[in-house]
């Protein structure tokens, strides 16, 4: 009697159902992975603005912080990712995400970032702006560091 060699039919169907649900819980995390990768790219979008905003309250003669694009020196962006990037009342930026260019599924909702800026101060000089990032909508798509 003669040994078997290869695989039987039994065993290259168990590899085969193997891979399948391997390949169907990571198919969507890579989707969701690449949406969250184009949300992000909108965050650093705004970095000009947070330029701005920071640049104004630091060298401004008032002692708030710009309430428009105008007042704080910045032009807006606007990309296939981003619908805007605009500074708002107190430098808050927000960043209104392009859903579509960015492929949030449909059903999900939009999403908007908020960026809300806080002067920095030593011995009552102002040393820098710290950033606070919170996400509204969609939230499950946002960098970690804007998530609720």
């Amino acid at each position: 009697m003669s040994k078997q060699k290869g695989f039987t039919l039994i065993e290259l169907m168990i590899v085969i159902a193997i891979l399948g649900i391997l390949m169907a819980i990571a198919i969507p995390a890579y989707q969701d992975y690449t949406v969250r990768t184009r949300v992000s790219e909108c965050v650093y979008a705004a970095a000009p603005a947070k330029l701005a905003v920071a640049e104004t309250r630091i060298n401004g003669t008032t002692n708030a912080f710009p309430g428009n694009n105008t007042a704080a020196g910045y032009n807006g962006f606007v990309s296939s990712f981003c619908t805007s990037v605009t500074v708002g009342a107190n430098g808050a930026i927000t960043i209104d995400v392009n859903e579509t260019g960015v492929d949030i599924p449909s059903g999900a909702g939009t999403l908007a970032i908020t960026l809300t800026p806080t002067t920095l101060t030593n011995n009552g000089q102002i040393t820098g702006v710290d950033w606070t990032c919170t996400s509204t909508g969609a939230t499950g798509f946002a960098p970690s560091s804007c998530r609720p």
